[in-house]
């Protein structure tokens, strides 16, 4: 089995709302998903997790503390293990750019609501960042 290692943002703004990005491209293309990416030869997680919001969401970030690591199939029999990272925003125009289709911030409660990548709502509940759905 091949991991490519990625990085995901958990960013909250003032209102408790989070930043999700419309992934534009495989894999989960059309789904909602925390913005993020591959780690790139040489590049450390904080630096990965800069690049990949900036190129998402045209945002800034200052990166905190791991939340926590899931993995997730991909194609080819590739294993991607996601390392999901505290962060906030500290500016930048706010856009949807690269792979990402669409870009919002979104209340906890209206995830539910939302085509999410697989695991997405259990990982965020499990590390405390939202309350259990239901």
């Amino acid at each position: 089995m091949r991991f490519i290692r990625c990085v995901g943002a958990i960013i909250a703004d003032g209102d408790g709302r989070l930043l999700l990005v419309r992934r534009g491209r495989p894999p989960g293309e059309g789904l909602w998903s925390l913005p993020g990416g591959r780690v790139e030869a040489g590049e450390t997680d904080t630096e990965a997790v800069r690049r990949e919001v900036h190129e998402e969401t045209g945002l800034d970030v200052a990166v905190g503390a791991l939340a926590g690591t899931v993995e997730r199939p991909g194609p080819g029999g590739v294993t991607y293990e996601i390392h999901d990272y505290l962060a906030t925003a500290s500016g930048g125009p706010f856009r949807a750019g690269d792979d990402a289709a669409d870009a919002r911030w979104c209340h906890p409660s209206d995830l539910v609501r939302l085509p999410l990548t697989d695991g997405l709502l259990d990982a965020l509940s499990s590390w405390g960042i939202i309350d259990p759905p239901g």
